[in-house]
């Protein structure tokens, strides 16, 4: 009987007791582009990183050799989790002190300028969402299937809406990368590296056109299941923690930031694949050559020349990313509705 009462989602919902009202609408878009901008400044360097590792171009530029026979043939990285988590501490140390400091937060200005819409977007179609989905097709009661609709729909309309702004940011990441590897880059490339945003928009445009903003796409479609997973599982274990909600303190607070942690790592580590596939198919283009043009062609292609270890690769950088960031952002969210 308690949960057919009008008292939607819980907090997430950000709804009162008397009904849905407009003004809680858009109070969804806020609080979530807060709680996206926050995150994504506090773990920006693991942003970095990650996308690095994700990287063919970064994987060539720092595969080692040895002597075999006749020859030298490439030693390839140590793919061990544990490792990975080292390797990550490495390459942060790296670009400090080869690059600089700044270096650490490159790719953040279209970073936040497409968190925020993108989070903004994504808390408002999921929270509005789920409301129309269970008012209309489950007379009012909200469960996992339609949590589950509500985040699917969220993923797609955000993955299309955000994608130009996120193939500008990986391109910019993997900046510093061609800058150091000029084999790989003709001398005229090498004069238009962009330094800015702007300038890899009109880079971008000019050397691939309107299609060159929404590379990846398909992956981003095929991450909808990551976003999805983890709405759904975040409605469910807040449930498990419904025993603290309403009493104030450190247990509610900490039983939200341990349910948006656990929800994304769960995700992350079920769909991560994809998140490679994506960095893959957004790379810049190398002496005017495409080497990665479609999702499947892009999963043979790792997987052949890299083995299926490579679809993981960035993993732990990932997750040192993701899962604070999830945290202080749904944080941030349920804090702003609240308030």
């Amino acid at each position: 009987m308690a949960e057919s009462l009008p008292q939607p989602p819980q907090p997430v919902a950000g709804s009162s007791k008397s009904g849905w009202l407009p003004a809680k609408s858009w109070q969804h878009f806020v609080a979530g582009g807060l709680g996206g901008m926050c995150g994504a400044i506090v773990t920006s360097p693991f942003d970095v990183v990650k996308t690095r590792l994700q990287s063919s171009l970064f994987r060539e530029k720092h595969a080692t050799f040895s002597l075999a026979g006749n020859g030298v043939v490439a030693v390839p990285p140590r793919t061990n989790l544990l490792y990975n988590f080292v390797e990550t501490g490495h390459i942060l140390r790296d670009i400090y002190r080869d690059e600089s400091p700044r270096a650490l937060f490159k790719g953040l200005g279209p970073t936040l300028v497409g968190v925020i819409p993108a989070r903004s977007i994504n808390f408002f179609a999921y929270g509005n969402g789920k409301q129309i989905i269970a008012n209309k097709l489950n007379d009012g009661v909200e469960n996992s299937w339609v949590h589950l609709g509500a985040a699917t729909l969220a993923g797609i309309v955000t993955g299309t809406a955000t994608n130009p702004i996120w193939v500008v940011k990986t391109r910019l990441q993997l900046e510093a990368e061609h800058k150091k590897s000029p084999s790989s880059l003709s001398s005229q490339q090498q004069r238009r590296i962009s330094t800015n945003s702007w300038g890899m928009i009109k880079k971008i445009l000019r050397e691939e056109g309107i299609r060159g903003f929404y590379k990846g796409l398909s992956a981003s479609y095929l991450g909808v299941t990551e976003g999805t997973i983890q709405w759904t599982l975040y409605e469910r274990l807040k449930k498990l923690t419904a025993n603290t909600e309403g009493k104030g303190g450190a247990a509610e607070w900490f039983g939200m930031l341990g349910s948006a942690g656990t929800a994304k790592c769960v995700a992350s580590l079920i769909t991560y694949p994809h998140e490679v596939l994506r960095t893959r198919l957004r790379q810049p283009l190398v002496d005017g050559k495409v080497k990665y043009t479609g999702l499947v062609q892009t999963l043979r292609l790792v997987i052949a020349e890299e083995g299926a270890a490579s679809l993981y690769g960035g993993l732990s950088a990932h997750l040192m990313r993701v899962i604070p960031n999830a945290a202080v952002m749904f944080f941030i969210y349920e804090a702003a509705l609240r308030w």
